[in-house]
């Protein structure tokens, strides 16, 4: 389980991370070699869940969606500087708790 999760932490920093500089180069005017970065995280974000050992691509694709979210509110806080509300706090943890059902409720 530790494992699963430190790979979705990657997985979405990765993501985050790359479609991040894209947005610097695109919308803020970095220089272009940010968008070359930035696509080669992208790359490396598109091999990590590869790494998951759930047998299902949907489940760890729907999962990680969940944990995208949270760490897009983290990002928006301590990158952006955008304080979470009460609201955002409330959508992660639905968030994290279909995760939980996702990957480890009990099936046959």
């Amino acid at each position: 389980m530790i494992q699963a999760i430190i790979l979705f932490i990657f997985a979405g920093l990765a993501e985050i991370g790359g479609g991040y500089l894209i947005w610097l180069w695109l919308r803020e005017d970095k220089p272009w070699w940010y968008g070359v970065v930035g696509g080669m995280i992208l790359v490396i974000y598109g091999v990590i869940p590869t790494f998951q050992h759930f047998p299902s691509f949907g489940r760890v694709y729907a999962a990680y969606g969940g944990v995208f979210i949270v760490l897009a509110v983290l990002w928006g806080w301590g990158v952006d500087k955008k304080t979470p509300d009460l609201f955002d706090w409330i959508g992660a943890v639905i968030c994290l708790l279909g995760v939980t059902v996702i990957l480890w409720a009990p099936r046959h």
